[in-house]
């Protein structure tokens, strides 16, 4: 029982320290700070679990040892009688034991499912964060063609508008020309 809950124990930090892995690679400093704070909290509920574990253990060892401390003491008369109880007494603290156990247990896999979910939900965040980003790219690759062909265009407007008004001008110069000649040919 003491290994499972040792393997337990031992897979509960593993997660805490890929969700603490995750949480430093957030780009938002509020995120980060959210995530590690829940990180920290994770950490301290496993400590408190890992410090109830304990003292449920030392708990019933020092319960054994009492009962077996007071089987010596009664002495032979009644021992089979005492026996008796000390087996039921062991066997009910066993049974306690293992209950506590079994809680701590069970409160162990609530708390690596909640990592698992955060877990979970952060990298779907992540990789929604990840797609976003590559959408801004690709807007920001197309916004700068834009701007490139409207600067292009509004340089060819200025061009044109030059050459529409040397052509004019070339036009009434001939224009005026054309009537100085016919009209006062001795200019």
């Amino acid at each position: 029982m003491n290994a499972e809950v040792k393997k337990h124990f031992h897979c509960l930090r593993s997660r805490i320290q890929d969700f603490e892995r995750i949480a430093m690679e957030q780009d938002k400093e509020s995120d980060k700070q959210a995530l590690l704070d829940q990180v920290e909290g994770h950490r301290k509920q496993m400590l408190s679990n890992q410090t109830a574990w304990r003292k449920a253990n030392l708990a019933s060892k020092l319960s054994v040892d009492k009962m077996e401390k007071k089987a010596l003491l009664n002495g032979s008369d009644g021992a089979v009688r005492q026996r008796k109880m000390t087996k039921e007494g062991l066997a009910r603290n066993a049974g306690d034991i293992t209950e506590n156990l079994m809680s701590i247990s069970r409160m162990m896999a609530q708390q690596v499912q909640q990592s698992e979910d955060t877990v979970t939900t952060l990298a779907t965040s992540s990789r929604t964060v990840q797609e976003t980003n590559e959408e801004f790219k690709a807007m920001t690759g197309t916004i700068q063609l834009g701007r490139k062909l409207i600067t292009k265009y509004n340089r060819r407007e200025l061009t044109d508008k030059l050459l529409i008004f040397l052509a004019l001008a070339l036009f009434f110069a001939t224009v005026l020309y054309i009537l100085k000649k016919r009209l006062f040919p001795f200019l």
